[in-house]
């Protein structure tokens, strides 16, 4: 099973990071169910083309953090999660890419009026596309 996981090698952010933001956004998506095995440690860090340490490392935080449980000699699974996790996951995700786009926005120079003009453009552009 190959996950849609992709990674930027040019992110501060470390991967082990952005493999654990995306299998929870996945998750909390609806896209991996509860009880869906996933790929093991080695297989995914092979697909990605970085180390068992990485994975392991992500892996290790997705279970702690309630995720995905693994069970010896049998696999790693994603866990059942309560619904208001997954939510908190949701706006958690949203609010942190929407407040990266203000401040690559202010990095810029631009005003909050000029920020909230794009913000209006991009969701009109989106109505549109939904129309």
């Amino acid at each position: 099973m190959e996950l849609p996981i992709k990674l930027s090698k040019e992110s501060r952010e470390p991967i082990y990071h952005q493999i654990e933001n995306q299998l929870k956004a996945l998750i909390a998506g609806g896209h991996l169910p509860a009880d869906a095995p996933l790929p093991s440690i080695r297989v995914l860090s092979k697909d990605l083309e970085t180390s068992v340490i990485t994975i392991r490392r992500a892996y290790q935080n997705l279970e702690y953090q309630g995720f995905i449980r693994t069970s010896q000699g049998k696999g790693t699974f994603v866990a059942e999660i309560e619904e208001s996790l997954k939510q908190e996951v949701k706006v958690s995700a949203v609010y942190q890419t929407i407040e990266h786009a203000v401040e690559t926005a202010f990095s810029y120079d631009y005003t909050l009026e000029q920020i909230e003009e794009i913000f209006q453009e991009v969701l009109m552009e989106y109505k549109k596309k939904g129309e």
